[in-house]
């Protein structure tokens, strides 16, 4: 009895042993549900960032349209809601009006800028080839055959892009319904966002919320603003220097302006092209005016702008361009600027202010 006894487990010890093993074997399937939660979740962020980024664009749209109702409240005494649909009514009106008015000659100025890019790409070959220093770089040129016959190519990824993104007939919808709703009754979203939020935190939420809306109304004055005046000043300049084409120049600059730094990059490069097919000085022009035109939004639109909404800085601004226009595209680079301002409004209040405790001026606070 007593050799059984000793060579016998004991019971107690036995069981705790499953009960060990079978709590091991819990927590790893626990951690393996979460984990899977987390990669389910984060798969479908993925899948509805592109959505997202519509939702947020549309967003602007209405946060635009509101703006521009309370300043018509100021001149005529009209409840909101009728000042809303006035506003979209003129909207409409504008942009029919100038569709019927402009589009057919800036399309016609376009296709002749798209049919004089080869023969404003050869003459530049042609200056290079003759210039000692830069006629080793030809070599990486392609000819103007080869570069109009690679542009449908690009073109169509770029489409592809684009339409994938912004293009389609779909996702114009989505904006326009989604800006539509916002504008004319944005107080069910913002208190069904603040419902997701503990009650104690409700106050708090209610001020950030606010501080976006501001920052996003102020930047986006100054933004249109901005777009107004290189658009502008760029097709006078251009027609002063005797660019051709430079009314569709002009609106190509002040659309792409919207973008920054990349853009003015883009819109410079066809005009410059134009410019060199009048000869080296007009180039040189155009380069000149380009430059002083940024100069002039850099030094003079841009502190104007910054001092009612976040002052971005530049190194972040183009990385954010960077990371979102990968894995997005051309709606990615051009709503990189106004998410950055959106994610500094959140850091400064929920991190710096709450958590740091640390007193920081809010962008509604600088004015």
């Amino acid at each position: 009895m007593d050799n059984e006894h000793l060579g016998r487990e004991p019971a107690g010890r036995h069981d705790t042993g499953e009960v060990r093993t079978s709590a091991h074997v819990r927590n790893t399937l626990i951690v393996f549900a979460i984990g899977a939660v987390f990669v389910g979740v984060g798969a479908l962020l993925w899948q509805a960032s592109q959505v997202l980024l519509l939702v947020f664009a549309g967003t602007l749209v209405a946060i635009l349209l509101q703006d521009a109702g309370r300043q018509l409240q100021r001149l005529l005494p009209v409840s909101e809601k009728a000042a809303m649909l006035m506003v979209l009514a003129l909207a409409l009106i504008v942009l029919v009006v100038g569709v019927w008015l402009l589009a057919p000659r800036v399309a016609d100025e376009i296709g002749q800028l798209w049919d004089q890019l080869p023969a404003a790409w050869q003459n530049l070959r042609d200056y290079m080839e003759g210039n000692p220093v830069l006629r080793h770089l030809t070599r990486w040129m392609p000819e103007p055959g080869q570069l109009m016959s690679r542009a449908p190519a690009v073109a169509a990824q770029a489409g592809n892009i684009f339409t994938g993104v912004l293009g389609g007939l779909a996702d114009f919808v989505v904006i326009f319904f989604v800006s539509v709703y916002l504008a004319l009754q944005p107080q069910p979203y913002m208190r069904g966002i603040i419902r997701l939020v503990p009650p104690r935190r409700r106050a708090r939420a209610r001020e950030v919320l606010h501080e976006l809306g501001e920052t996003l109304t102020y930047w986006l004055r100054g933004k249109l603003l901005s777009m107004l005046v290189i658009g502008v000043s760029t097709g006078v300049g251009l027609y002063l220097l005797g660019v051709p084409l430079a009314l569709a120049l002009g609106v190509v600059a002040g659309v792409l302006d919207f973008i920054p730094y990349i853009g003015p990059i883009l819109a410079a490069l066809p005009a410059v092209l134009i410019g060199f097919s009048e000869g080296l000085h007009p180039a040189l022009y155009v380069v000149l005016l380009f430059v002083a035109l940024q100069n002039m939004e850099g030094y003079l639109l841009l502190p104007l702008v910054e001092r009612r909404t976040v002052a971005l800085p530049p190194a972040l601004n183009v990385t954010m361009q960077i990371l979102l226009g990968v894995p997005f595209g051309l709606i990615g680079v051009a709503l990189a600027t106004p998410l950055t301002a959106v994610l500094i409004v959140l850091v400064e209040m929920l991190y710096v202010q709450d958590t740091l405790e640390d007193p920081v001026a809010l962008p509604t606070e600088r004015h």
